[in-house]
């Protein structure tokens, strides 16, 4: 069975993430088959929308297929950098798609899965969604754009979605700027159907409904006075003196790799201001970096191979990874430079 389905429905051009049992985790050959696919329809005139969603009923994408990025680490990292390099070119092109990309972001959309959807023009969440950049928990920092979105959303809840890399409700992902649109799971169905003859627009305005509130919104005071700090033991800190749910955000953030805390905040700061292919080409640099180093490995290890939850952080604390250590994540490849940025592609 293939791993990811295409076909054509009246006007509208379906993709189908075909991994139910692994949550639709993207693999390299899924990547390609989207960029290939996606790049025929932008040029086919019968198709004047996409949709993607994900086979099953757990959600659109768990993420990048991590046992195989984990497999790879052991034998040297090479795929995996091949594997991002694909992936994020694939992120670009959704981002500047010519045509109505509509995303169902329901379920678990985690990762790479927010990578495939949160840059379309048309991003439905539900009831059911539960969606955000778990990274730091693996020893890993936001990619696939994230680190872009997230610097965007509103005052610094982006920053704390990233540090303790929390899932997020759909209301949630609306407040922070992942999402459009609140749709009932149970009215996916008549919405695809809807979208073959309809434009996205109407067709989404058939079904759209209030969405529920959103718990950051209304966590906006402490996260916007502790995150602000560009120090992330000052923000820490501060979590704690705030008490209750601001302190157990703390004890989340400490449970992380500090590494991976700490790079991932210098990757939020660095990023404003960059287009989504300038903040690609950063993320490469530090993803690459990190599978060089032995949190991303260990990460990997204590969450999914031996699951025991008890990852061994080197350094093992935030006050032990030093300003030059974060600073190495970000120097220049060479000729191993993801080169996505051109300035042709400000003004697509």
């Amino acid at each position: 069975m293939a791993e990811v389905l295409f076909e054509k429905r009246g006007h509208l051009g379906v993709i189908t993430l075909n991994r139910p049992k692994a949550v639709n985790a993207l693999t390299a050959g899924m990547v390609h088959a989207m960029l290939e696919q996606l790049t025929a329809w932008a040029d086919d005139d019968a198709v004047r929308t996409v949709l993607v969603h994900g086979a099953g009923d757990r959600g659109l994408c768990a993420g990048g297929d991590i046992v195989a990025i984990y497999d790879d680490m052991l034998r040297g990292g090479d795929r995996t950098a091949d594997f991002w390099a694909a992936e994020y070119r694939l992120n670009s092109l959704i981002a500047r798609y010519p045509k109505p990309y509509v995303a169902f972001m329901d379920g678990l959309v985690l990762g790479g899965g927010v990578g495939i959807s949160a840059h379309g023009s048309v991003r439905v969440v539900t009831e059911r969604t539960r969606t955000g950049m778990p990274e730091t928990t693996i020893g890993f920092v936001p990619d696939v754009g994230g680190t872009l979105l997230l610097s965007r959303s509103p005052g610094e809840s982006g920053t704390h979605a990233a540090l303790t890399g929390a899932h997020l409700s759909g209301a949630d992902a609306l407040f922070l700027g992942l999402a459009d649109h609140f749709v009932p799971s149970e009215s996916l169905p008549a919405l695809a159907e809807a979208l073959e003859s309809s434009t996205a627009e109407a067709a989404v305005g058939r079904f759209v409904q209030e969405p529920p509130a959103s718990t950051l919104s209304g966590q906006r005071g402490w996260i916007d006075d502790a995150y602000t700090s560009g120090d992330a033991e000052e923000i820490v800190a501060r979590l704690h003196a705030a008490g209750g749910d601001a302190a157990a955000a703390a004890v989340t953030i400490e449970a992380k790799s500090p590494t991976a805390v700490k790079v991932t905040l210098e990757s939020l700061r660095r990023v404003r201001g960059l287009s989504l292919e300038e903040a690609l080409e950063q993320e490469y640099r530090v993803g690459v970096r990190c599978l060089a180093g032995p949190d991303f490995r260990e990460g990997i290890r204590a969450q999914v191979v031996d699951k025991d939850r008890n990852p061994q952080w080197k350094p093992a604390s935030l006050a032990e990874v030093s300003p030059a250590a974060v600073e190495g994540f970000f120097a220049p490849l060479g000729d191993r430079e993801l080169k996505l940025h051109s300035k042709e592609s400000d003004h697509v």
